[in-house]
């Protein structure tokens, strides 16, 4: 008997795997973003989050079949858009099986200074008074108004000292976008002498080296928490091989820091000739600014000042490059928002390499505050002793303090370096709110520990605060209260954390979830406590996972009889 062998057929796919695009999707993207069959530039990497931006604006959200459509459209594997969708908080993906966030979304800001102005009882308010088939409410950080506590976003218009009354009357009068804002144009700055420092350097009157001597003497530092000399970043920068860039970290997210905003809503262009004399320095291709999300109005405040610069012929059209960060605390950290302007999830890169010498495209990159360059026009206008002869207690120059919480007149106030709290308070905020005394402040905002009362008298500065366990980092002081709750202080700090870490280490991820967990005992461990802080401290790969346990630590050290009366029991 023969018995024939039969060799099966090969099947082949005859589609690839996974769901199938919609060819009308597509289009829609093609109307949305510009047809990338006539401009391939539409399909670089560093666009995906700006091409988000433009869907959920336009759509409401982020539905999958758009996310696919946009896929093909990049020329990008799905898994990654769909993980940088997925890592902002701003961006509402919509997974096949589930229904669209209702039309309008209100964002209550749960940061401390808005806790203790009453959020959290603002917030169950609203989530009880409105109609959610149309309107949904949501927590959310820091909004950098903390001034103007408790805040409210219906839409994109902030509301700051708002009530259930106000969030209502502008849910129904549709008052939903950004308040215009009253800016300083290019012409009435130009009377003040603006941009004839950037005309000097183009025109070869002034030397990066008498510039940079300018910013040695005057003492600027970098003012978005590291504190790092301005002349040095750029010495540094100018020693490695072009092409060079320069990017303006405009994420300021720090809980309890405003003063950013504070100075772009009243002088944009003061701000783009630093930020301009910056790029100049290092010989930079491009200049890149990261703006938050959580300031639209400064979108186009920041969009318009461009034009006007442009149009004015001080810079070459296309040279200064807006960017729209997506909701991500991550983002302050300057490699973590090198990766966002990258079109990628913001999560911090090992060093090193430092920016400095693989920044944006694997450039050296000069990264600066935006308060660091507002200052560098002022600076050579009025000349650096101008800056070095202003401070107290042994300190040089000026800082910007962000002040929030328990005081009369919070706000922005620029103060001479080595003010101390009590000072601070007294000769700006108008002292203390009636019936509250002075407990505790933060001096560097949610990362930058906790101190008593009875150390209110040290200087606030770079390098003063080491030895308490704090540093001043952005200058944003937070001022507690013999009224205020510690165990609700310290479990919202690590609440935000915990929400903000960017999940890639360990340390950081789990440890910032663990330590919430003990904290919301009424039995606090010192001995796990500490111990945990340790492992965060030494191996977090960034800033927020090492920072984290700061203000647990000091409530740890200078804060046991206090937790004791609240009914919070210290053990070890």
């Amino acid at each position: 008997m023969t018995v024939q062998t039969v060799t099966p057929k090969r099947r082949f796919r005859g589609k690839p795997r996974g769901r199938e695009l919609d060819p009308n999707r597509l289009e829609g993207l093609r109307e949305l973003l510009g047809d990338e069959r006539q401009d391939a530039s539409l399909r670089r990497r560093d666009l995906l989050i700006e091409h988000l931006h433009v869907i959920q604006d336009a759509r409401g959200h982020l539905a999958l079949v758009d996310l696919r459509a946009l896929a093909t459209y990049m020329n990008l594997p799905m898994a990654a858009v769909y993980e940088t969708a997925t890592f902002y908080a701003h961006f509402d993906v919509v997974h096949d099986d589930q229904v669209a966030p209702p039309e309008l979304t209100i964002r209550v800001c749960d940061s401390l200074s808005c806790q203790l102005a009453g959020a959290e009882a603002l917030r169950a308010e609203l989530e009880a008074g409105v109609d959610a088939e149309r309107v949904r409410v949501l927590r959310a950080p820091c909004m950098g108004r903390c001034d103007t506590a408790p805040v409210v976003e219906v839409g994109h218009r902030h509301l700051g000292r708002a009530d259930a009354a106000r969030v209502r009357a502008a849910i129904e009068a549709d008052e939903t976008h950004p308040e215009p804002i009253d800016w300083q144009r290019l012409d009435a700055y130009r009377c003040e002498g603006g941009f004839e420092l950037l005309q000097a350097c183009h025109d070869g009157e002034v030397t990066v080296e008498a510039l940079m001597e300018a910013m040695q003497q005057a003492n600027l530092r970098g003012l978005g928490g590291a504190g790092f000399p301005t002349f040095k970043k750029w010495y540094f920068v100018r020693q490695e091989a072009g092409p060079r860039y320069c990017a303006i970290n405009a994420d300021e997210g720090e809980p309890g820091t405003f003063k950013d905003r504070y100075y772009l809503e009243r002088a944009p262009h003061r701000f783009l000739e630093g930020a301009l004399v910056s790029a100049w320095a290092v010989e930079a291709e491009a200049l890149y600014i990261y703006l938050r999300d959580e300031y639209p109005g400064l979108h186009a405040v920041l969009h318009e000042a461009i034009a006007e610069l442009e149009a004015a012929g001080l810079v070459a059209p296309g040279y200064i490059v807006m960017r729209r960060g997506a909701g991500a605390y991550i983002c302050g950290e300057e490699s973590a928002m090198i990766e966002s302007l990258e079109g990628k999830p913001g999560k911090p890169r090992h060093r090193p390499p430092f920016v400095a010498q693989k920044g944006l495209f694997d450039r050296p990159t000069l990264v600066n505050n935006v308060e660091t360059v507002y200052w560098i026009p002022l600076i050579w206008q009025r000349g650096a002793e101008a800056f070095s002869s202003q401070g107290r207690h042994g300190r040089v120059g000026l800082r910007s303090f962000s002040v929030s919480g328990r005081v009369k007149r919070p706000g922005v106030y620029l103060a001479p370096a080595g003010i101390t709290l009590n000072e601070l308070i007294e000769e700006h905020c108008g002292g203390m709110v009636e019936g509250h005394r002075l407990a505790a402040y933060l001096p560097g905002g949610a990362s930058g520990g906790i101190l008593p009362a009875s150390k209110a008298d040290i200087p606030l500065d770079f390098d003063t605060l080491q030895e308490h366990g704090c540093f001043i980092g952005s200058a944003a002081v937070m001022v507690l209260s013999d009224q205020d709750d510690l165990r609700a202080v310290a479990t919202n700090l690590l609440a935000f954390f915990a929400d903000e870490s960017c999940g890639q280490c360990t340390p950081c991820r789990v440890g910032t979830e663990k330590m919430l967990t003990l904290l919301e005992g009424d039995e606090w461990d010192a001995e796990t406590l500490t111990r945990l802080s340790q492992v965060m401290m030494d191996a977090s790969i960034c800033g927020l996972g090492q920072a984290a346990p700061n203000p647990v630590l000091g409530l740890l050290k200078d804060f046991r009889g206090e937790l004791a009366a609240q009914n919070v029991i210290v053990k070890g």
